[in-house]
């Protein structure tokens, strides 16, 4: 019974917050910024969709994802390979390959991407099966820890390394360029363009709920368990590594759905945008939030990617030591990020009421008296 208006009082703040970032990113958002800030914005929310992933799998699982830039990769490469042949047309071959290969027609890998809902399908089940694969081999011989991100950050260098070397049929280091469609959609109009940012904060705003839902639920409960005692859940009967191969999964699936969404709005999807690097950006920017919290990370992934936009131009060749500091400090002084200010606050001001009801109401704590003069 004393729970129900706990919960009922969650559920009341949830929806009020869902509310007000609706109105911030429907309403306000594309009548106070600019067609080229709205576009920014939405590359932006791109990043926030996958610290939402990292938060259910970092955050609330103890699982350092530093190799998210693949699942990203994979989602952005699914949408542009479609998007480049719809550019060519029928039967034509995509620009770079007229360009760098020697082929007449498209691979057989191609192929299924002329589908459009076979690679809308593949921008998120591919990640997620991929994570679903690699993640079974390595929960399941209890790598964890430190040797976890290593492999996961690997794996970031491997794929990237394998893009770059195969030029005829993945650009190699230029990636996928001049995408110029989307799904029948000019995307050199600027009201397609806002469609294309109207798309991106929807999704946010699912996969932000999606992630509410697990966390709440008995397996987010179960999710902190494991990452707090995962022994004590094993002799509990339950299997660690099947709990957490969910939430990397999930956390692919919800990286590969932002890399897909992030190739309709900038237009790209190069090796450059993720490998090592960017993986370690991405894990940056839920840090530096709150990889504990869904609004710290999602704030945390804008402010860090507004961050290097406004800075990088400043400062190019410096900005990545801002970069590192801004991760040291954060992790050093603020383990829960920015967002665990407000607790400290609510804490301090909770002693201090504290203090003063112990007192004589004037904010001063009354003194003792010595020990016989209390009569």
């Amino acid at each position: 019974m004393t729970l129900l208006p706990l919960l009922k009082g969650r559920s009341a703040r949830a929806w009020a917050g869902f509310a007000a970032a609706g109105l911030a990113l429907f309403a306000v958002a594309p009548l106070a910024l600019s067609d080229f800030r709205l576009g920014l914005l939405a590359k932006y929310l791109c990043t926030a969709m996958v610290a939402v992933g990292i938060c259910l799998a970092w955050g609330r699982g103890g699982l350092l994802t530093l190799g998210q830039g693949v699942f990203f990769g994979l989602g952005g490469y699914a949408m542009a390979m479609h998007l480049k042949i719809a550019d060519a047309g029928p039967g034509n071959l995509p620009d770079f390959m007229q360009l760098y290969g020697t082929a007449t027609e498209l691979p057989w890998w191609w192929r299924p991407f002329e589908n459009p809902l076979f690679a809308l399908a593949a921008t998120v089940l591919l990640p997620m099966a991929v994570a679903a694969i690699l993640g079974s081999f390595i929960f399941r011989r209890r790598v964890k820890g430190a040797y976890f991100a290593i492999l996961s950050q690997a794996l970031a260098a491997a794929f990237a390394i394998w893009l770059i070397g195969q030029q005829a049929t993945t650009g190699g280091t230029n990636g996928l360029t001049d995408i110029q469609g989307f799904f029948g959609y000019d995307l050199n109009d600027p009201v397609n363009q806002r469609m294309v940012y109207f798309i991106i904060a929807a999704a946010l705003l699912l996969l932000i709920a999606l992630a509410r839902q697990l966390i709440h639920s008995r397996y987010g409960e179960l999710l902190v368990a494991v990452r707090d005692s995962e022994e004590r859940v094993r002799f509990l009967g339950y299997n660690p590594a099947n709990v957490k191969l969910v939430a990397y999964v999930v956390a692919a699936g919800m990286a590969g759905l932002a890399g897909a969404l992030f190739v309709p709005a900038v237009g790209i999807i190069s090796p450059a945008m993720i490998g090592i690097v960017p993986s370690i950006e991405f894990v940056i920017g839920a840090a530096v939030g709150g990889r504990a919290s869904l609004v710290g990370a999602v704030l945390g992934a804008v402010g860090v990617a507004w961050a290097k936009t406004a800075l990088s131009e400043e400062f190019p060749a410096a900005w990545t030591y801002f970069q590192g500091l801004l991760f040291i400090v954060a992790l050093a002084f603020l383990p829960g990020g920015l967002v665990s200010l407000v607790g400290i606050v609510r804490r301090r001001r909770s002693s201090r009421a504290t203090g003063d009801a112990a007192g004589d109401g004037t904010g001063e704590k009354t003194p003792a008296l010595p020990l016989g003069e209390a009569a």
